[in-house]
């Protein structure tokens, strides 16, 4: 990070980004258009190159393509794609059809995109029709394609919101009757902890940002939302916007920042669309600001990089840097975006605000275990016979969950949970699972964000483990070598076994995953060994014939 960029992109103001005007400039790939960027912002032309040339969608392969077809893990568990290409190809020709990871489509699957408009299901033998509407008009339909379903006997984060202007008149109670320190206390007392994965609690972040010094501070939204078999974020942003923000704008008064920034992955765009019209209806709104507190939303559009739901890459990459990850401390809420103190949480952590805060502490703290609080939302891919989005208490029975789903569509061998470095859940083990950070830890996975994607009884694994190996080499920032280099060095590996050419080193792969576990700078290439060694603990009669016993020493001699 270069916190003398940090400085000169805090000069223009969050409005005005070298990022966002490459991201929505007409005219962003001229080399005309950048020397103007790198003259406006004081700096080097190699500095703005250097952040265009990181993104796929602006200087990478998949930029300004007429079609993208998703090649997430659920898309490609479902073999639905090669129909999806077949198709596509027929329409655009090869060199127009882009890829992306992934789409959001998990419960349908055969998903692909054309002008700037999402897909999936039977839609793709509905393509003439959808090319003609596409370029007829510009409204991106709101699809609801997924089931939506809640055990709790009052609903928390699937709750409808009838009255938008009762729904924030809970901020001028809360703000009139207690002080910030009150309702800091509330927010801890609740047990809320990060639902992004880390599972970090809320409260104290925030009291971290309040007690910081500075007379600039910022909340931001991660809304970057790219675990393949993870549509969460996609359903708060697309039907539940407004208890996102008010989550947001709690945080700014009890915190003292007075911008919003929500940073929406350009793979969602009727989530972006949705929550531009809820920022329009909030601003409709009559408030009970003051003099020292005013609060406004900044909506900034991702440029496909996984990556950028690294906390610290996404504030990079908000300032117009290339969005490598920082070593921390200091961390986010000492010195975040542009240098200041900074709130930064995912989506359903600000969604679980408001009904937390609406008399409701006791409540949310009495679901779950004690550890982990309140309730939980898990993304069903199409492996289920009612694929959706499932509302549940923290702690509940991950069986009970399915159950809910009308258990499993298909014969499955496994199912991987909490995204690409989540773990590998072999079937015969969800018995023993709960909804709750402790429960998978304890077993040796990870419940991340709670995406569920089935993997078919046919389903080969020591394919599955290139596919992961080549996801972290093409998403890696770079920065670090254990996972630029682990990633690639591992793929090939599986790649020469599954080839035949040559069976893996299993010590030299163990070495390979420690060395990526323990340093990396991130949870990419320090998340990806879990299901990796999962695959290996738990299905090793099918990996074993791509591997030899052969000295690490041996071998390494030997080169």
């Amino acid at each position: 990070m270069s916190k003398n960029v940090s400085q000169l992109a805090k000069r223009q103001g969050i409005d005005h980004t070298i990022f966002q005007e490459l991201v929505i400039g007409e005219d962003s790939q001229s080399k005309a258009q950048r020397k103007e960027l790198a003259k406006n912002f004081l700096i080097g032309e190699a500095v703005v190159h250097g952040t265009a040339s990181f993104y796929d969608f602006i200087d990478g392969e998949n930029a300004n393509k007429e079609a993208y077809v998703c090649n997430g893990s659920s898309c490609l568990c479902a073999n639905t794609q090669s129909n999806v290409i077949d198709k596509l190809t027929k329409e655009f020709g090869t060199s127009e059809i882009g890829h992306v990871t992934c789409l959001g489509r998990c419960a349908e699957n055969s998903a692909f995109q054309i002008n700037g408009e999402n897909f999936s299901g039977n839609d793709i033998e509905k393509l003439t029709e959808i090319i003609e509407d596409t370029k007829r008009s510009s409204t991106i339909s709101l699809a609801n394609n997924y089931h939506v379903g809640c055990s709790l006997v009052e609903p928390i984060l699937t709750a409808e919101i009838p009255d938008i202007t009762k729904y924030y008149s809970l901020f001028n109670q809360l703000s009139t009757e207690n002080s910030p320190q009150t309702l800091l206390d509330n927010i801890s007392d609740s047990g809320l902890r990060g639902r992004g994965g880390a599972g970090f609690p809320t409260g104290f972040k925030w009291k971290s940002c309040r007690d910081a010094k500075g007379d600039e501070k910022y909340i931001v939204c991660n809304a970057d939302e790219g675990d393949a078999g993870a549509y969460s974020d996609r359903y708060l942003l697309e039907q539940r916007p407004h208890a996102v923000m008010f989550g947001m704008l709690m945080a700014g008064y009890l915190a003292g920042a007075k911008v919003g920034v929500l940073y929406i992955r350009d793979e969602y765009p009727a989530a972006i669309a949705e929550t531009e019209r809820a920022i329009s209806e909030f601003e409709a709104l009559s408030l009970n600001f003051t003099d020292d507190f005013t609060f406004r939303f900044k909506i900034v559009r991702g440029a496909g990089a996984y990556i950028c739901g690294e906390e610290t890459a996404l504030l990079r990459s908000i300032e117009g840097q290339r969005p490598v990850v920082s070593v921390r401390p200091p961390f986010p809420t000492q010195s975040g975006l542009f240098g200041c103190p900074t709130v930064l949480n995912n989506v359903e952590t600000f969604a679980s605000i408001h009904w937390i805060l609406n008399g409701n502490v006791e409540k949310y703290h009495a679901i779950g275990n004690g550890k982990s609080t309140g309730s939980k939302l898990v993304s069903l891919d199409s492996s289920f016979k009612h694929p959706g989005i499932y509302e549940v208490a923290m702690g509940s029975s991950l069986e009970a969950v399915f159950d809910l789903a009308g258990g499993y569509a298909k014969p499955l061998k496994a199912l991987h949970i909490g995204g690409p470095l989540g773990g590998l859940v072999p079937i015969d083990k969800v018995k023993s699972l709960t909804v709750d950070f402790e429960s998978f830890a304890n077993e040796g996975f990870l419940l991340g964000h709670a995406s569920v994607i089935g993997l078919p009884e046919q389903t080969k694994m020591i394919e599955y483990i290139e596919h992961l190996f080549e996801f972290t080499a093409a998403e890696s920032c770079g920065k670090c070598y254990p996972c630029k280099l682990g990633a690639v060095r591992g793929q090939e590996m599986v790649q020469n076994a599954i080839s035949g050419e040559k069976n893996i080193d299993a010590e030299l792969l163990d070495d390979l995953l420690e060395t990526m576990q323990l340093g990396s700078l991130c949870a990419l290439g320090g998340g990806v060994p879990l299901p990796i060694q999962n695959i290996l603990q738990y299905f090793a009669d099918e990996i074993s014939p791509y591997l030899t016993k052969t000295s690490l020493a041996k071998e390494l001699t030997h080169e």
